[in-house]
C-alpha cells in the first residue's frame, strides 16, 4: 500500500485521513500491543497511546522503508517506555539456563491458550521473549532497548521458554486424560 497521500493528509490534521489510517494499522498495531501487554484491557490502552505517538511522530518518517515496519517499532518502543520505569522491569543476572528447545502441535493447542500463556509470563521474561521470538530482535538490541545485559537477555528467554514449555505439557496432559476419561 502506498502511504504517502495518507500520511501527507495525517500530517495536515485531515482527521478522515487519521481515521482511516487508524482503521488500516489498528488491528496490525492491536496484535503487537497484544504480544506486549499483560492483558487485553492494558493492549487497548497501550494500542491509544501509540496511535497518540504516531500521529505526532508522522512527521518523521522519511517515506524509506516500510511504513508498516515503522508503525510497528513505534509502537513496540512505546510499550517497552512503559517498562522502562525503575522497579517495573526486574534485572535478571542469573546463569543462563540450558536453551529449552519444543514443537508446539499447532493443531492441539488454541491460539488464544498460547497468547494467555505468554500474557502470563513475568515482564522481563515476556518482553525478550517476544522481541527474541515474533520479531526477530538480537540479544544485543534486546539488551540496548531495555538496559539490561546480552547474558540478562538470553537468560530471561531461556527461563521463559522453560516456563512456557511446563505450561503447555500441563495443558497437552490434562487434555490427554480428559480424553481418556471420556
Amino acid at each position: 500500500m502506498d502511504y504517502k497521500e495518507i500520511i501527507n493528509k495525517c500530517i495536515s490534521n485531515n482527521v478522515t485521513a487519521q481515521e482511516q489510517l487508524y482503521k488500516i494499522l489498528a488491528p496490525k498495531m492491536f496484535s503487537v500491543c497484544l504480544k506486549y501487554s499483560r492483558n487485553y484491557s492494558e493492549a487497548e490502552d497501550n494500542l491509544q497511546d501509540g496511535f497518540i505517538l504516531l500521529f505526532s511522530k508522522l512527521k518523521t518518517f522519511e517515506f524509506k522503508g516500510s511504513f508498516d515496519g515503522w508503525a510497528k517499532r513505534l509502537f513496540i518502543n512505546n510499550v517497552l517506555q512503559k517498562y522502562r520505569i525503575p522497579g517495573v522491569l526486574e534485572i535478571v543476572t542469573e546463569e543462563i539456563p540450558e536453551v529449552i528447545d519444543f514443537n508446539i502441535d499447532e493443531d492441539q493447542i488454541p491460539l488464544d491458550f498460547l497468547l494467555e500463556i505468554i500474557q502470563e509470563l513475568p515482564n522481563k521474561y515476556r518482553l525478550v521473549f517476544n522481541l527474541y521470538v515474533f520479531d526477530d530482535y538480537s540479544h544485543k538490541e534486546i539488551a540496548q532497548l531495555l538496559g539490561i545485559n546480552i547474558g540478562t537477555s538470553k537468560s530471561n528467554l531461556a527461563r521463559a521458554r522453560q516456563i512456557l514449555k511446563e505450561k503447555v505439557e500441563t495443558y497437552q496432559n490434562s487434555n490427554l486424560l480428559f480424553t481418556v476419561n471420556e
